[in-house]
């Protein structure tokens, strides 16, 4: 399926909601919030490639971040390893042809809004221009 580059971050934002369990932001919120997915631009940001010599399409590639709250160290742990498997069923339920990346060592990070855990992945899409 491909999905113009226009839409593609809050289609992906779509296909990755779980309502229940974790927020969605198709980009990156002003502070960061326990319990939610955060899909931002990567570096780079938009690479074209020539499928078949014959048409440039765009690869569109992210940065998935996922937050948790950070209470204790081998909850949060366990927390932040059910996201990873959570997110990817949804990531291989998805209906984009997406590369995966690895996921980061879970790191804290102290903000406004209380200390998270938090762990990333780099996926690439390939997609259309328009």
């Amino acid at each position: 399926m491909s999905i113009p580059v226009t839409v593609l971050r809050t289609s992906l934002a779509a296909a990755l909601e779980n309502p229940t369990v974790w927020q969605v932001f198709s980009f990156p919120p002003a502070s960061p919030l326990a319990n939610s997915l955060v899909i931002s631009p990567d570096d780079p940001y938009l690479e074209p490639q020539n499928n078949q010599y014959g048409t440039i399409s765009p690869q569109v590639n992210f940065k998935l971040t996922l937050i948790v709250p950070l209470f204790d160290n081998q909850g949060n742990l366990a927390d932040i390893e059910n996201f990873i498997t959570a997110l990817m069923l949804k990531l291989s339920a998805a209906p984009f042809s997406i590369r995966l990346g690895t996921f980061s060592a879970p790191t804290t990070s102290p903000n406004d809004t209380g200390q998270m855990l938090m762990s990333e992945i780099s996926i690439s899409i390939l997609t259309s221009w328009s």
